[in-house]
């Protein structure tokens, strides 16, 4: 009886048989924000993000585990044309000179089924950090054996709880999100 009991101890917590948590490193070059709002109550309006880098660390068999880190940097914003790309960079919007940074680390990544997930987290735009809930899909296979996964994810804030509040009767408060994220596999066992 004892030794059934060892065996039993043994085979469920040997180290081998609990599945850690994977990492990939963002992949910059092949990684995009994109955000888009309305103008002057029909005018559609657009930025894009380069340059982010992070993490990306999930555990296929515990979710709980996953987490996700990125750094975006405002100096890469560019918009539909040079003025409002101006525009967005300065005191009016982001104060990029001030907060060069925007960040988003995940607090929880719910796996849905069916390659989509649910992603909580806290974002920080001029150092004030809100909650957000992102929708995400993942492109990976298998993500045991991925070296490299895209994940695709979509969100929407309040640009003036955020302290990017100018000019909200010509330019809607509300700012639509949309990430592409490649990363690769830091390291393949």
């Amino acid at each position: 009886m004892i030794r059934y009991l060892l065996l039993f101890i043994l085979l469920f917590t040997s180290p081998l048989l609990v599945a850690a948590p994977l990492t990939w490193t963002i992949a910059t070059d092949k990684t995009a924000i994109g955000l888009s709002w309305q103008a002057f109550g029909h005018s559609f309006s657009q930025a894009h993000l380069q340059g982010v880098t992070g993490t990306v660390i999930l555990n296929p068999q515990d979710d709980r585990d996953d987490h996700i880190e990125v750094k975006i940097p405002l100096a890469t914003l560019v918009a539909s044309n040079a003025l409002l790309t101006h525009q967005l960079k300065s005191d009016m919007f982001f104060a990029a000179d001030r907060y060069p940074w925007i960040f988003f680390s995940s607090s929880r990544v719910v796996a849905l089924g069916a390659g989509k997930f649910r992603i909580f987290g806290m974002l920080t735009v001029k150092d004030v950090r809100r909650p957000v809930v992102m929708e995400a899909t993942l492109d990976a296979g298998e993500i045991d054996a991925a070296p490299e996964l895209a994940l695709h994810a979509t969100t929407g804030i309040s640009r003036s709880a955020f302290n990017v509040d100018r000019l909200v009767g010509i330019v809607d408060d509300h700012v639509d999100i949309a990430l592409t994220i490649v990363a690769r596999r830091a390291s393949m066992p």
